[in-house]
């Protein structure tokens, strides 16, 4: 198969296998609101989703780069969200409802670490840019699952509408049986101890543990940001699940379209300058919403806020990637569970901070910018272009 075709197809397999878990940005506060819950349990909801995701990135990292067929793995993915989530609708409760839907995204959660080293090890040169396109599968999801799932929320409850939203996953499952024969074999090996501790210290260095917490911090203020404004729009401006689909989805998709040429753009010029201007620009613009009430104000500085932190994803996958410059799937299932694991603390603390008060939430997102801006810019990137030009390209374990 062309690289090209099997691009497509990853970036459609990825829409597909996001597409229900995009929609519970809007189905866990509308079940919230049914269930009475607050907003600190409805961000509770989100964290343990997401923890449970997190238990399946490293494992299904290092599959990928032990078993030699990974075209069957990506198909197994699929067919574990179809039914997991199928599941999850028919869940009575919040805690029943919380494991399903953390068992359903531990399928979802295997597909981006296959996938991406899939990618990043036969894109060594530009693998922020192959990582972006990637991602805009991902990115779409989230666009388009909450407006269609918003304006299915009008006419069905929250349980039809999540079963509805594994209908994409169960065709491009079918689909993927046939382009699994594509997907570039590997020479199988036993899964060592030595490499995996190996993998592991390196980011036991002292620049390896400033690139875990930058990680973690970026997406705790996105993870804050995401799991908190559909909530915000329906408790102070009264919008319905369709209005509130409509403003988010508009939120996304500015992001969404730019992580693949943001993603180019580090691979020339480096990962420092990318990542550390899109957290300060976030920064900024969640303290205009401490500060504004006007409503049309607070969603344009949402949608920069949004937009630039979910443009530096792909950048901030490639530089974990480049500090280890082997195991791509090992390194990049650890990136996920930095990012979905430890980042998802930020939906259960915003819920807390929003308990207080909705100012206290954007403070706390802000906060959480600001640092991952911070250890950004002490941070060493390896890898990039602007690094290998300066002549400044050491291992990062001497750091």
């Amino acid at each position: 198969m062309k690289h090209r075709t099997l691009l497509t197809w990853l970036a459609l397999g990825h829409f597909a296998n996001d597409f229900p878990i995009a929609s519970l940005w809007l189905i866990v506060p509308t079940a919230g609101i049914a269930m009475g819950l607050s907003p600190a349990e409805v961000g509770l909801l989100f964290t343990i989703c997401n923890i449970g995701g997190a238990l399946a990135y490293l494992p299904a990292g290092i599959l990928t780069d032990h078993v030699s067929d990974r075209g069957r793995l990506l198909v197994a993915t699929f067919w574990w969200v179809a039914i997991g989530y199928a599941l999850a609708a028919t869940a009575p409760g919040f805690w029943s409802l919380a494991l399903l839907l953390a068992i359903a995204g531990m399928g979802d959660a295997a597909w981006h670490p296959i996938a991406t080293g899939v990618l990043t090890r036969e894109n060594r040169q530009r693998r922020a840019h192959v990582l972006g396109i990637h991602a805009i599968g991902g990115s779409l999801a989230e666009v388009l699952s909450p407006l269609a799932v918003g304006f299915l929320l009008a006419y069905v409850d929250w349980r039809v509408a999540l079963a509805i939203t594994v209908i994409p996953a169960a065709f491009i499952g079918v689909c993927f049986f046939w382009v699994a024969r594509g997907v570039p074999r590997v020479e199988g090996k036993p899964v060592s101890k030595q490499d995996i501790l190996g993998l592991l210290d390196m980011w036991r260095q002292r620049n390896g543990l400033r690139m875990v917490a930058m990680i973690c911090f970026y997406n705790m203020a996105l993870m804050a940001l995401l799991s908190m404004i559909p909530l915000f729009l329906a408790d102070q401006h009264g919008f319905g699940p369709g209005a509130a689909g409509i403003a988010f989805s508009s939120m996304l998709i500015i992001g969404a379209l730019a992580q693949p040429w943001v993603g180019k753009i580090s691979d020339i010029a480096g990962r420092r300058p990318v990542v550390v201007l899109g957290n300060l620009v976030a920064a900024v613009a969640i303290g205009v919403l401490v500060l504004q009430h006007s409503l049309w104000t607070m969603i344009a500085a949402m949608m920069v806020a949004v937009a630039a932190l979910d443009a530096i994803r792909a950048a901030i996958l490639a530089s974990a990637v480049d500090h280890t410059d082997r195991s791509e799937g090992s390194t990049l299932g650890l990136a996920f569970v930095l990012l979905d694991g430890i980042g998802a603390l930020g939906a259960v603390l915003a819920g807390v901070a929003a308990g207080i008060s909705w100012p206290h939430m954007f403070g706390l997102a802000a906060a959480f910018s600001l640092t991952a801006a911070a250890l950004g810019f002490v941070t060493v990137f390896a890898g990039s272009a602007a690094t290998v030009a300066t002549g400044t390209a050491n291992r990062i374990d001497s750091t």
